[in-house]
């Protein structure tokens, strides 16, 4: 496998990651726009909207005959918050072109059919159309909605959401209900216009094609054509983008709801900047509570049973790790000290080698594994485009075991809760 990015025009890139191991090739339109407040929504419905039909393929029924033409490809679309950005997603799976009857470029008809569904909707006298987006914000309405049925996901956006607010990070990627009356088809139709001709656009493409290839291509399609030049329109969250001020008072949010079991999330703040931070952070957070032989697994779970499940996550792009854990309502005093003991324990280097190691393996072992899936090969590279680290998994791999105690301690002793969230009955 190897990976070669060019630009098609400014702010609009092409990747392409030549491989012939895989029976199938996937293509994809990454579309990157900061997140705010007033336009959250919005990027919400496009992706629903423009998957419902193009100007070549003008219904879902047309689009998912051309998926079966093209011996059962898969077209599908979402969105995804990364740091303080919404990322619309957009991919076709289909055959590798050796699996084609008489040659037939699979693989050029799959790239084809993703630009015109995301780039040449259906529109009349400029704006998109009214049904599909009627259709997508009951369907949208009925998402947020239904938030709350996953409290564990539900619990850790409401910690986030009580550490940043509305400022970017903190808003739901689906937007909110009391937006979605205010979204008419023109002004839908103008911010999906402004969207494409301003936003970061990223092109992927999988499978045994070459550069000059992929270039030829996408330099004649008319849809490419159209889209203009653009500065690179969205926010770079890295290691050293931003300092964080440790907070002088906690924040204690406690929801109330019908649940038998608690859900406790802690969002902690990592405010350093030692060398080979994200890789530390990385290690500090598998220790911590990341895997089965982690602190939070081993000590609040098992050993005091005072969790049913105990882990944390690391948020790279803004250095948070939230702790997530569901507890008996009436341990919560309880699992929040010894909590607190396991935070203590990692600044006074109350941890042993065998436990780094035990991380370091268990990260290595994951990031051996990208190379092993497709998809999650392709999706590991747009986080590394979009944070602008561009680093190989051999690469990252060698950062993870640089990582030593002192490092781990440096960074633990810069840790510090900002929030600690709880939903209760």
């Amino acid at each position: 496998m190897n990976k070669v990015s060019f630009e098609i025009k400014q702010g609009i890139k092409a990747h392409c990651i030549k491989t012939d191991s895989y029976k199938t090739d996937i293509t994809c339109v990454i579309i990157t726009t900061p997140l705010k407040r007033e336009t959250v929504t919005k990027n919400a419905l496009i992706p629903f909207m423009l998957r419902r039909g193009s100007n070549n393929f003008p219904s879902l029924y047309l689009i998912n005959r051309e998926m079966e033409n093209m011996y059962g490809a898969s077209f599908n679309c979402g969105i995804d918050k990364m740091g303080d950005n919404v990322v619309l997603k957009f991919y076709i799976e289909s055959i590798s072109n050796e699996y084609a009857l008489n040659n037939e470029n699979i693989l050029r008809r799959n790239l084809e059919s993703l630009l015109d569904i995301v780039f040449n909707p259906i529109q009349k006298n400029g704006l998109l159309n009214e049904e599909f987006l009627q259709t997508e914000k009951d369907n949208l309405r009925k998402v947020i909605e239904s938030k709350i049925d996953d409290k564990d996901l539900y619990s850790f956006d409401a910690c986030i959401a009580a550490m940043y607010g509305d400022d970017k990070f903190g808003l739901y990627k689906y937007g909110y209900v009391e937006d979605i009356e205010k979204i008419d088809i023109k002004n839908i139709s103008e911010y999906y216009n402004f969207l494409i001709q301003n936003s970061k656009i990223d092109i992927f493409i999988s499978g045994n094609i070459d550069e000059k290839e992929a270039k030829d291509f996408l330099n004649e399609n008319e849809n490419i054509k159209k889209l203009k030049p653009r500065t690179e329109n969205y926010i770079l969250n890295n290691e050293f983008t931003e300092s964080k001020q440790i907070v002088e008072n906690i924040k204690e949010v406690s929801e109330k709801m019908d649940v038998t079991q608690g859900k406790l999330v802690i969002g902690l703040d990592i405010s350093s900047n030692i060398d080979n931070l994200q890789a530390t952070g990385l290690v500090y957070n598998a220790i911590l509570g990341d895997g089965a032989n982690s602190m939070m697994f081993q000590n609040v779970r098992e050993k005091a049973s005072l969790a049913y499940s105990a882990k944390s996550t690391f948020v790279k792009q803004k250095m948070n790790v939230f702790i997530r854990c569901g507890i008996q309502i009436e341990n919560y005093q309880k699992a929040v000290d010894l909590i607190k003991v396991q935070l203590d324990n990692i600044k006074n280097g109350k941890f042993e080698e065998d436990d780094i190691q035990n991380a370091k393996t268990y990260l290595i072992s994951g990031i051996r594994n990208i190379e092993e899936e497709q998809d999650t090969e392709v999706v590991y590279y747009i986080g590394q485009e979009i944070s602008k680290t561009n680093m190989s998994p051999d690469e990252y791999i060698e950062k993870i075991e640089k990582v030593s105690k002192e490092d781990i301690v440096n960074l633990a002793n810069s840790v510090s809760i900002n929030t600690i969230y709880f939903l209760r009955n």
